[in-house]
């Protein structure tokens, strides 16, 4: 099973969520748990393991030949994103803009313009126990994430067994890498919180993900502050409401120290309880803990 953790803002919960529920499940699962908010990944923070992989990620992007151009101009018209641009005698290409689709480098007739790597960000690899951690870290300076959370996703897949149990730590908001993050996954959780901002927030996820036609259900965090609109919400447009988890002093403690939170949380370990039961995954220590 592959589920994707998304919000529509930040500082909601995702990798709040994330990072318990994998390490909750990694008590008796074999379990993986990719960070793809690859601007600012923070999942190890909290997961502490040894590193046993790393590889920097590369991307393809068209280089300029100037001895072989012969200055026809079909490559500054047939990119559809306005990446390459002839200024005199010159062609000038802007890796920022560049989608890697080749059109360029495939239809230029003197081939002057071969696709070369570029250097886009570094994944890395954490093992603890039964838990996986891939986090994958865009360089400074780099505008792209897509191409990023592509390869972590791939790598995750191709490099584990199927039965293996995938956690997408998505990055926030409903862009394109959160469309990338969760359009992969069985399922989506999208964790939000009381206020008239994460209901906004919320209503733009939820018609991203039926436009992408994702099955999904809601987390609500923090649920004793603001009001209950999330909730008419979600009842209003039948979306399952599956956990809550409250606003405690306690838990931002234990998050500001880099802490799991269900070992020390009835009400976090609960909610992680109900998530798992919904999906019908099984874990002893959950049954243990009801009894």
């Amino acid at each position: 099973m592959k589920i994707s953790i998304a919000s529509g803002k930040g500082g909601t919960g995702k990798t709040t969520l994330a990072v318990n529920l994998a390490a909750y499940l990694a008590l008796e699962h074999d379990v993986i748990l990719a960070d793809l908010d690859v601007e600012e990944p923070n999942s190890g923070l909290f997961i502490h393991g040894n590193k046993t992989y790393e590889q920097a990620v590369y991307r393809m992007i068209p280089e300029w030949d100037s001895e072989k151009c012969s200055l026809c101009s079909l490559c500054t018209e047939v990119c559809a994103f306005h990446a390459i641009s002839r200024v005199h005698d010159d062609i000038l290409v802007f890796p920022q803009l560049c989608h890697s689709c080749y059109a360029c480098s495939e239809l230029c007739p003197v081939n002057a313009l071969p696709m070369v790597q570029k250097k886009i960000g570094t994944l890395k690899q954490f093992e603890s126990g039964k838990l996986t951690l891939i986090e994958s870290i865009l360089d400074i300076g780099e505008e792209q994430a897509i191409p990023l959370i592509k390869h972590a996703i791939r790598f995750a897949d191709e490099s584990f067994p199927e039965e293996t149990i995938r956690i997408f730590d998505a990055p926030p908001g409903t862009s394109c890498p959160m469309v990338e993050a969760v359009k992969h996954a069985d399922k989506v959780i999208l964790i939000t919180e009381p206020t008239p901002v994460g209901l906004y927030d919320m209503q733009l996820a939820v018609e991203t993900l039926q436009a992408l036609q994702k099955a999904f259900v809601v987390v609500l965090n923090r649920y004793d502050i603001g009001n209950s609109h999330i909730s008419e919400f979600c009842r209003d447009k039948q979306i399952p409401l599956i956990a809550t988890i409250p606003n405690q002093r306690k838990i931002a403690e234990c998050y500001s120290r880099g802490e799991l939170l269900y070992h020390t949380i009835p009400e976090v370990k609960k909610a992680l309880d109900q998530i798992l039961e919904y999906f019908q995954i099984p874990l002893q220590a959950s049954r243990v803990s009801k009894e």
